[in-house]
């Protein structure tokens, strides 16, 4: 009686155990009398997750149902590894190309080899047949240590080989790139935010410094964001003296924040921080915490605008449901959370309407959606409500690119000319390091020969215009080179190549090395 009656007050706001079991049996009795009397044959688990759907729908576009057959798949992701069997690959000419193999993972092990052919992967013949990639991974992964046989024909020879593979734990990398731009200017370049980014993040301006890096270009275009404490482990490297780097707080949460507390990496150096319109959510906590405290410059486009946090429930059936718990907001007190007052349609598209209005094309037109100015530290006024407003502005550049070329650099003649190139040759292609590769590689003009080869004649006669222009012929040459390149040292080698007629990474050296960079940070 004494448990019941301290427990009054904190049951008070819970729901009835009554009303619970009625409405549980209201949506039971709703799904038996479909199942009992209607018309067609129907599938009770899909009005069940249609049912979910339902419930969410007018809740933030955040807010997920994730089925427990996708679950696994998104945990993946953010975890920094998953069981399988250590290639990437590629789907050409219906086949499934094997185009790189980790090192001392179980397909490596075994003696597969870029430029295999897959075959059969257990009793499922995965040629010739309209694989797609997202069957062919289900195929590949499975559990830790269980067996798969897979059949391959090598290139080349063509000769037929069995693999008995045994699964195991394969690394996600979030960290794409981490090179030199020139003597003095490292950059690293980050895809997600997972377990393992902050470990990665370190060695890799670790390795930076070492090779003399005294400024940093952070790049975060395109991505998406992943856990706030790897985004916030990564500002502490960046920020000193016990800073505010993010705070959150909902209705059920109290405030909660994140600070500097550790001797930083790189608290002392020049920084860029690069975001465009796919950048959300972790990276614009990192890039909104930098630009409040003035740490470094922002440059690229206005970012995606996502200030909500969630947090992953698992449901009994092996579902799991993210649920927006709080609202983040950087150190100067903004939430940068876009509108859905509109719906979720709305709120998805809102980069079309960006790009149709010229925002990331050459107009910077960006509304403020929250007119209430904050400031950083040096007493810049900022805005929140829309995204991270870089503090300089490089619109997408469409004037660079015609469509005939755009669709000439990603057909698939191209990527078949470039692979058929790099299986044919793999053997010779031996350079010192990438910078000699970056020197030494010149056989662009022979790959382009491949290609306009592959086509008939009157889009030869077409392609052949379009490279007549020198700029487009230069385009080409570079997606040549970098393609290849990833074929040889994975994407820090594709990076190495494409960086050099990247614009925004271009505006980033410029302002940089000159006072421009001085002048934004101070406030002036």
């Amino acid at each position: 009686m004494v448990l019941g009656f301290n427990l009054r007050d904190s049951l008070r706001n819970k729901r009835n155990i009554t009303t619970v079991i009625e409405r549980n049996d209201r949506l039971e009795e709703i799904i038996d009398l479909i199942n009992e009397k209607y018309v067609d044959t129907i599938n009770s688990n899909q009005l069940y997750k249609n049912a979910v759907s339902g419930i969410l729908k007018t809740l933030d576009p955040h807010t997920v149902y994730i089925p427990a057959e996708d679950l696994q798949d998104v945990n993946d992701d953010l975890e920094g590894g998953f069981s399988g069997v250590g290639v990437e690959f590629a789907i050409i000419r219906d086949t499934i190309q094997v185009t790189s193999v980790f090192d001392n993972g179980p397909a490596a092990n075994a003696g597969v080899e870029p430029g295999d052919r897959l075959i059969k992967v257990g009793d499922s013949l995965v040629a010739g047949n309209g694989i797609t990639s997202e069957r062919i991974m289900h195929l590949l992964r499975g559990k830790q240590k269980s067996k798969v046989n897979v059949v391959v024909k090598r290139a080349i020879t063509d000769s037929i080989l069995q693999f008995r593979l045994v699964r195991d734990i394969i690394p996600t990398y979030s960290i794409d790139a981490n090179l030199m731009l020139d003597e003095q200017t490292g950059f690293i370049k980050i895809n997600r935010f997972s377990a393992t980014t902050y470990k990665e993040f370190n060695k890799a301006l670790t390795e930076l410094k070492q090779k003399g890096a005294k400024q940093i270009v952070l790049d975060l275009r395109g991505n998406p964001g992943g856990y706030l404490d790897a985004a916030s482990r990564i500002a502490d490297d960046f920020l000193d003296d016990n800073k505010l780097i993010v705070y959150t707080q909902g209705l059920h949460n109290t405030r909660t924040e994140y600070k500097a507390h550790e001797d930083g990496l790189f608290e002392q150096g020049k920084l860029i921080i690069l975001v465009d319109e796919g950048s959300a959510s972790a990276s614009e906590i990192l890039a909104g915490a930098l630009q409040d405290w003035d740490r470094g410059v922002v440059i690229g486009r206005r970012s995606y605008g996502k200030g909500l946090v969630q947090e992953q429930y698992e449901m009994p059936d092996g579902a799991g449901l993210r649920l927006t718990i709080a609202k983040y907001y950087t150190p100067s007190g903004r939430c940068i959370q876009r509108s859905f007052a509109n719906g979720k349609d709305a709120y998805r598209n809102d980069y079309v309407k960006r790009y149709e209005a010229e925002e990331v094309t050459g107009q910077d037109t960006m509304a403020i959606a929250d007119t209430t100015p904050y400031y950083t530290s040096k007493k810049r006024v900022v805005y929140g409500g829309g995204g991270i407003k870089p503090d300089v502005y490089v619109p997408f550049d469409t004037a660079r690119i015609s469509s005939a070329m755009a669709g000439m650099l990603y057909s698939e003649e191209l990527r078949n000319a470039i692979w058929d190139y790099y299986i044919q040759n793999r053997k010779t292609l031996k350079f010192r390091d990438i910078a000699d590769y970056g020197v030494s590689f010149n056989a662009m003009d022979q790959v382009t020969g491949r290609y306009l080869a592959s086509l008939k004649p009157d889009a030869r006669k077409v392609a052949a215009r379009e490279l007549a222009r020198p700029t487009n012929k230069n385009l080409q040459q570079m997606h040549i080179k970098a393609q290849i390149a990833r074929y040889l040292y994975r994407d820090n080698g594709y990076y190495s190549v494409s960086l050099k007629e990247d614009q925004v990474v271009k505006k980033a050296l410029q302002v940089i090395n000159s006072p421009a960079y001085s002048k934004i940070v101070s406030g002036k």
